[in-house]
């Protein structure tokens, strides 16, 4: 829509066209600082079918009138003018000036003002999963230097690195409770600030000793344990199906960018800070995030008083936006075969995630002889490649989905992806001589494992999406597990056998998901 303005004097309104069957007339007061008569023409050309001419006056009383005269093209052909000027000083307004007057309400107003407030929403989860695998992947560097000051034995550190997954398995099913009872806005607020104080405080408790550190672990393991829980609730009421995938890849995405963002800039603090350092400002970032959250963020699209009413009804007729629950009906959710492809096909695929992403820089050390900076840069690789390919199977979904692809069928095509593409590349790093090409199957394992993102883990939303966060909290447990069982079997059959008998346990249970998932999984609503 293209726009042009004149400022120009007169003393009387403007009559009223009678012969014009399309004009339409509307009056509001307002108040008017300059001492003669003013008016303010603006022409509105709709994409060449019609014009629009609005005239703002305003007189020495201080009130002041507007008209709109909204004419068809076959009645009046407006010749639309490049610039206008004053009659009495030859002042002239241009569209840019124009652009800089037309205020909210009227095509062509600040897009911040018409920004979809869902995808703020969205940004702003985004932001949360950013920060919470910044904060988790920083100790994985810290603890270099910190076992070094400390004189901690390997086993030691084990115990440390596993304790953030006490809290974190405690909050779980707990989170996604709450956010369903509560509202998420609530929950992933307080998720953000607990773990982000528990991030300022490790330094202090590792001073205190080995007791404090491991509650200070699980304690920021508990806040994060809610995170995914009540980013589940929000999105559920906020986003709309045709919307659901590609919004959920964005903020799973924000994880894979933590965790690039962590391994990126941990060094370089450590290096010219410490390494309290790390935690310290890391944690502080939680702080700025919660501010916003708090002004802009609403758990429901009914509580944002700020909400557009045309975006209110595109989300309340698109998705679910219902009040919290009173009750968990724990016998239905448990007796439905979808419930359980969830939890199965979870714990399938987070077993081999698990895997290779703990153990990769060990196997890129001991087994295509990187040294430990090279081991680091090429354990970003995969985490860039998932951050990308999340959102392309994001937007592929959604867009499957808008063609009339039911979403039973979107959601099992993504996440046969998802299980079939890492099993595949991870069968052939037993084929290959080249560590470039190790490093291109291990990269493309976890590329394709990413279109998850728009299979199981948008499905919650699916098939309950009153009870999303519970049923992500029920499979999250579930995939918690299978990384603890995972991590711990690795050590296990290394000293028994071989990488190749590893990733042939994870490459089974890719197969055992798929099955499942095929079978019993679906993308309808099962639970009001």
């Amino acid at each position: 829509m293209a726009t042009r303005a004149l400022l120009s004097s007169f003393s009387p309104p403007p009559s009223s066209s009678p012969s014009s069957s399309t004009s339409l007339s509307r009056r509001f007061p307002f108040k008017h600082a300059t001492a003669t008569t003013t008016s303010l023409l603006l022409f509105v050309s709709h994409a060449g079918r019609r014009c629009s001419v609005f005239r703002v006056s305003g007189g020495r009383d201080g009130g002041g009138k507007v008209w709109a005269d909204v004419r068809s093209e076959k009645q009046h052909h407006v010749t639309e003018p490049s610039r206008f000027e004053d009659e009495d000083d030859g002042d002239v307004v241009t569209a840019r000036d124009l652009d800089n007057v037309v205020g909210v309400g009227v095509e062509g107003a600040a897009w911040w003002h018409v920004f979809p407030k869902r995808w703020v929403i969205v940004i702003l989860c985004f932001s949360a999963f950013l920060l919470c695998n910044m904060d988790r992947v920083n100790m994985s560097i810290a603890i270099l230097p910190m076992s070094a000051e400390y004189n901690w034995s390997p086993s030691t550190v084990g115990l440390i690195q596993s304790s953030f997954f006490w809290g974190y398995l405690l909050t779980q099913i707990a989170g996604g409770i709450w956010a369903d009872t509560v509202g998420g806005k609530q929950v992933l607020g307080f998720g953000v600030v607990w773990w982000s104080v528990a991030t300022v405080l490790t330094p202090i408790a590792a001073k205190l000793g080995l007791p404090f550190l491991l509650v200070a672990r699980a304690f920021m393991g508990i806040g994060e344990g809610v995170a995914m829980p009540a980013m589940n609730n929000i999105l559920s009421k906020w986003v709309p199906v045709a919307e659901r995938s590609r919004s959920l890849a964005l903020v799973y995405s924000g994880m894979y960018l933590g965790s690039v963002t962590g391994l990126a800039f941990s060094p370089f603090l450590i290096h010219q800070f410490g390494w309290p350092s790390v935690f310290y400002s890391f944690g502080s970032l939680g702080t700025v995030w919660f501010s916003v959250w708090l002004s802009k963020a609403y758990s429901s699209p009914l509580e944002d008083p700020e909400l557009r009413p045309e975006e209110k009804k595109l989300i309340t007729t698109n998705s679910v936006s219902k009040e919290p629950i009173k009750m968990i009906p724990w016998g239905l959710i448990l007796s439905k075969p979808p419930v359980w492809a969830l939890i199965v096909s979870h714990f399938c695929h987070n077993w081999g995630t698990f895997i290779l992403l703990t153990w990769m820089p060990t196997y890129y050390n001991q087994v295509l002889k990187f040294n430990l900076t090279e081991s680091g840069l090429f354990c970003v690789l995969p985490w860039l490649t998932m951050a990308v390919s999340a959102n392309v199977g994001g937007w592929i979904a959604d867009t499957l989905v808008s063609k009339g692809v039911s979403v039973t069928r979107v959601r099992k095509i993504m996440q046969t992806v998802g299980f079939l593409g890492p099993a595949f590349f991870l069968t052939q790093l037993s084929h290959v001589n080249s560590p470039v090409m190790a490093v291109l199957c291990m990269t493309c394992s976890q590329g394709t494992d990413a279109f998850s993102q728009s299979g199981l883990y948008s499905n919650h939303q699916d098939i309950a999406p009153r009870y999303s966060g519970i049923l992500l909290g029920l499979s999250n447990t579930a995939g918690v597990l299978a990384g603890v069982l995972g991590t711990a079997a690795t050590g296990y059959i290394l000293q028994h056998g071989s990488w190749d008998d590893v990733f042939k346990v994870s490459v089974g249970l890719y197969l055992v998901g798929t099955v499942v998932w095929n079978l019993f999984s679906t993308g309808e609503k099962i639970l009001e």
